[in-house]
C-alpha cells in the first residue's frame, strides 16, 4: 500500500477548501437487492484489464452485486465485451497517477476515475468505492467529498492481518504518521465498531501496540493513549486489553490492534516481507536436490494450504475508516485475485451497513468519553 503521500488530505483541504454540502445519506444501496460498487478501473499498476477481470470473477460468484467500472470508456469497453447488466461502465476522462501530489490531483483532476468513483458514493449511486490508486490522493478526495463522521478528526487505514485466531484488524496502517493520544483513542473506537460489524465479535479485544507490556514502556503518545483507553474500559465502552507487543499481533491476543500510521505501516510491510521470505525459503529448500523435490511433491498439499493462508493477496483491501462512506484502498500492484478480495470487503461492509453502525457506536462512545 502506497503511504508516501501521508496526510496529503490535510494539505489538499487547505488548498481547495471544503464544500458546504455533506454526502447524501446512502441507505438505498445497502438495503436493496443489489449492492453497487464503483471501481476506479484506471489507477492500478497492472492496468484496466485487471479491474475488468476482477469484476467479472466476483459478479459470477455474487448475484447481488453490481459493478460500475469507472474510467475511459474507449479503453474499458473492448475489455468488458458483453457481460449483462451486472457490470457497466461509467465514463471518466482523467486518471490520477501515482506520482501526482494529492492537492494537485484534488484540485485539477475533478473528472478522474478516482474522483468520479467517490462522487458516486456521495450521490448514493454506489454503496462503496474501490481504488488501487494513489493513497494520498484517495485519502484527500475521500475526506473532501464524503467528509468525516461526527467526532472523528482523521480517517485511518484499517485492514485484516492473518494470525493464529484467524485475523486481526489493525489500524492505522499509514494514513497518519503524526498522531495524538485522542486520535489513537478514536482509532480504537472505530476499529472496535468495525470488528463488531464485520467480524461479528460482540466485544472485540482492543490492544495498543507498544515496545513492551509494562506500564513504564513506550513513548508519551502511547502512555497518554493508554490512559484514555483504560478509562474507556472502566466505563464499559471498550474491551481494552492494554499494551501488546509486535509478536502478539499474530498470536490472537487481540481482535483490534491500534498504532499510529508510521508504526502500523512498518508492521504491515514487515509482515508482508516475512510472508514472501517464508515462501522463497520453502521453494528454495524443496528444489535443492532430487530428494528434496520428491519430498516437496509429497508435501505439496500442505504447502499449498500454507501458501494460501499467508498469501497477502487474500488480505488485500484496506478501509479508509472514519469517512461518511465506504472507500477501500487496494494495493497499487494488485492482480485480479487481490482486487477481487478488496471488492469482497466492500460488498461485505455495504451489506452490513457499516457506516451507520460505526456512526452509532462511535457517537455513543466518544460522547461518553468526553462527558
Amino acid at each position: 500500500m502506497d503511504s508516501n503521500e501521508i496526510d496529503g488530505d490535510r494539505k489538499a483541504s487547505a488548498v481547495v477548501g471544503t464544500p458546504d454540502a455533506g454526502p447524501a445519506e446512502n441507505t438505498l444501496q445497502n438495503t436493496s437487492d443489489k449492492v453497487t460498487i464503483a471501481v476506479d478501473a484506471m489507477s492500478g499498476d497492472l492496468g484496466a484489464s485487471t479491474a475488468v477481470e476482477a469484476a467479472k470473477s466476483i459478479t459470477r460468484k455474487h448475484s447481488d452485486l453490481r459493478i460500475l467500472l469507472v474510467g475511459k470508456e474507449a479503453e474499458l469497453a473492448p475489455l468488458l465485451g458483453n457481460h449483462g447488466d451486472s457490470i457497466s461502465i461509467h465514463h471518466a476522462s482523467e486518471v490520477v497517477m501515482m506520482e501526482d501530489a494529492p492537492a494537485q490531483a484534488l484540485r485539477s483532476k475533478k473528472d478522474s476515475s478516482m474522483r468520479v468513483a467517490i462522487n458516486l458514493v456521495k450521490s448514493g449511486d454506489a454503496a462503496a468505492c474501490v481504488s488501487c490508486g494513489n493513497t494520498g490522493a484517495l485519502m484527500a478526495m475521500g475526506r473532501f467529498v464524503l467528509k468525516m463522521l461526527p467526532g472523528i478528526d482523521r480517517p485511518a487505514i484499517i485492514a485484516a492481518i492473518p494470525n493464529l485466531g484467524g485475523h486481526v484488524q489493525m489500524l492505522d496502517l499509514g494514513a497518519n504518521v503524526d498522531c495524538t493520544a485522542e486520535h489513537l483513542y478514536q482509532f480504537a473506537v472505530m476499529g472496535s465498531a468495525l470488528s463488531s460489524a464485520v467480524d461479528g465479535i460482540d466485544k472485540p479485544k482492543v490492544g495498543l501496540l507498544n515496545i513492551g507490556s509494562e506500564d513504564i514502556k513506550g513513548n508519551e503518545l502511547v502512555k497518554e493513549a493508554d490512559k484514555l483507553l483504560e478509562l474507556a474500559r472502566t466505563n464499559g465502552d471498550l474491551n481494552y486489553v492494554g499494551f501488546i507487543e509486535g509478536d502478539q499481533i499474530y498470536m490472537g491476543d487481540a481482535d483490534v490492534v491500534v498504532a499510529d500510521g508510521f508504526v502500523g505501516n512498518v508492521a504491515l510491510k514487515s509482515s508482508e516481507g516475512v510472508a514472501k521470505l517464508i515462501r522463497s525459503y520453502l521453494k528454495k529448500e524443496f528444489t535443492r536436490s532430487p530428494l528434496s523435490k520428491v519430498m516437496g511433491l509429497i508435501a505439496s498439499p500442505v504447502l499449498k494450504r500454507l501458501g494460501k493462508r499467508i498469501d497477502p493477496r487474500r488480505y488485500n483491501g484496506a478501509s479508509l475508516l472514519g469517512l461518511r462512506g465506504i472507500v477501500i484502498k487496494s494495493h497499487g500492484s494488485a492482480d485480479a485475485l487481490a482486487l477481487e478480495n478488496a471488492l469482497s470487503i466492500a460488498r461485505l461492509e455495504a451489506k452490513k451497513n457499516l457506516i451507520s453502525l460505526i456512526n452509532t457506536q462511535t457517537e455513543t462512545r466518544l460522547i461518553q468519553s468526553s462527558a
